[in-house]
C-alpha cells in the first residue's frame, strides 16, 4: 500500500537535518513539497536524508529538487543509489534552458518557404507516381483477372459506382453544356454580327463543343462530384480504420476500393462526353434557331459538312485520361486523410482543387500534341 510523503526537520545546531519518509510518488506526493521548499527556504547548510523514503518517482525527484533550489548539491543527499541517479537526472533536466531560434525574416524567410516548397513537392511526387504504379499493377492483374478468372473481379462496387458517377451525373451534365454552348451561340451572334457572317455561328459551336467543351466541363463536373465523393468516402473509411481492418483481412484497398472506382469512371465518361456533346449543340442549335432563324437542318448540315466528326474524337482520346486523373485523384487524397475531421475537409478540398488543375493541365497539353500534329 502506498505510503503518503512526508518529512520531519531537525534544526540542530551543527547538522540540520530533513528526514523525508513515504512514498515520494506522483499520487503520494500531495502538497508536502511545497511545505519542504517553506522549511528550506533561505539555507543552505541543511542535509536531506532519504533513506527513509519508499518509492520515489520524477514528479518526487522535481519536488525535492524545487524545494533545495539552486543551491542544489548532490552531496548535501543521503539516498540510495538508485535516488540519487534519479535526483542527479532530474536536476540535470531542470537545468537546461530551451534553445530559442529566431524566426526567419525577410528574404531568409522567402527562401526557407521556397525550399520547403520544393520538397513537398518532391515528395509528392514520388508518393504520385507510386500510387500510379501500385494502380497499374492492379488494373493489370483486374485485366489478366477478366479472361482466366472473371469472377474474382468485384463486379458489384463497379457497377454501383458507375451508376452514382455516370447515370446519377447525366442531368447536371447535361444541362450546364447545354448553357454553355448557348453562351458560346451568343457571344459567336454578337461578335460576327459585326462582320456580316452571323451564318460562322455554327461552325464556332461546332468546334468548341466537339472538341473541347464537352469533355472539359464533363470533366470539371465530374472532379467536382465524383472527385470529392471519392476523397469523402475513403477519408471516412480511413478515419474508422475500415482501410486497416481490410489489410489485416488480406483484402487489398487498392483492389476493393480504389480500382472499382477508377474503372467505373473509366467507362461512363465516354457516355458522360456523348451526352454533353448532344446538350451543348442542342443549346446552339437553340439560340441560332430563335435568333437567326437558321433551323435545325440547316444547322446539323453545316456541321456534318463543315465542322466533321474529327474533333469529337479529339474529345473522346482525352476522356480516359481525363477519367484516370479524376478517379486516381480523389482516392489518392481520400487515403491520405488522417484520424480528425479537419484532415478530411483538407483532403476533400485538395482532391477537387488537384483534379480541377489537372484537367487544365492536360487540356493544354492535348492542345499543344494536336497542334503539332495537324489534327
Amino acid at each position: 500500500m502506498e505510503k503518503p510523503a512526508a518529512f520531519s526537520f531537525e534544526p540542530a545546531t551543527d547538522r540540520p537535518t530533513a528526514a523525508l519518509t513515504g512514498d515520494w510518488t506522483a499520487r503520494g506526493l500531495g502538497g508536502v513539497g511545497r511545505d519542504l521548499a517553506r522549511a528550506l527556504s533561505g539555507r543552505t547548510d541543511v542535509v536531506l536524508d532519504l533513506t527513509g523514503v519508499g518509492r520515489m518517482d520524477t514528479a518526487g525527484a522535481y519536488a525535492v529538487v524545487q524545494a533545495v533550489g539552486p543551491g542544489f548539491a548532490i552531496d548535501r543527499i543521503q539516498a540510495r543509489p538508485e535516488s540519487r541517479r534519479l535526483l542527479e537526472l532530474v536536476d540535470s533536466a531542470v537545468r537546461v534552458k530551451p534553445v530559442i531560434r529566431p524566426e526567419p525574416r525577410g528574404f531568409h524567410q522567402l527562401t526557407v518557404r521556397i525550399g520547403k516548397g520544393v520538397m513537398e513537392l518532391g515528395v509528392e511526387f514520388l508518393d504520385t507516381m507510386a500510387f500510379l504504379g501500385h494502380l497499374i499493377v492492379v488494373s493489370f492483374r483486374a485485366l489478366a483477372n477478366l479472361f482466366v478468372a472473371p469472377h474474382r473481379i468485384r463486379w458489384a462496387p463497379i457497377f454501383t459506382q458507375m451508376e452514382r458517377a455516370g447515370l446519377d451525373a447525366i442531368p447536371i451534365v447535361a444541362l450546364t453544356t447545354f448553357f454553355i454552348g448557348a453562351v458560346v451561340a451568343l457571344l459567336g451572334v454578337n461578335m460576327l454580327r459585326q462582320f456580316g457572317a452571323e451564318v460562322f455561328v455554327v461552325e464556332l459551336i461546332g468546334v468548341a463543343v466537339l472538341r473541347e467543351f464537352n469533355i472539359v466541363i464533363t470533366a470539371v463536373l465530374l472532379a467536382g462530384r465524383s472527385a470529392s465523393a471519392f476523397a469523402a468516402e475513403l477519408g471516412s473509411m480511413k478515419m474508422q480504420q475500415e482501410v486497416d481492418a481490410m489489410k489485416v483481412m488480406g483484402v487489398d484497398p487498392f483492389e476493393g476500393l480504389v480500382l472499382p472506382r477508377f474503372l467505373a469512371l473509366l467507362i461512363t465518361i465516354p457516355l458522360l462526353t456523348f451526352v454533353a456533346t448532344l446538350a451543348g449543340l442542342l443549346g446552339g442549335l437553340m439560340i441560332t434557331w430563335t435568333t437567326l432563324g437558321l433551323g435545325p437542318t440547316f444547322f446539323l448540315q453545316r456541321i456534318v459538312d463543315n465542322v466533321g466528326d474529327t474533333h469529337f474524337y479529339v474529345a473522346m482520346s482525352k476522356a480516359p485520361v481525363m477519367a484516370g486523373v479524376v478517379a486516381s485523384i480523389g482516392c489518392r487524397q481520400g487515403l491520405l486523410t488522417g484520424g480528425d475531421v479537419q484532415s478530411l475537409g483538407k483532403r476533400v478540398t485538395a482532391a477537387v482543387v488537384h483534379a480541377i488543375f489537372a484537367i487544365i493541365m492536360l487540356d493544354a497539353v492535348f492542345a499543344l500534341i494536336y497542334m503539332e500534329l495537324d489534327i
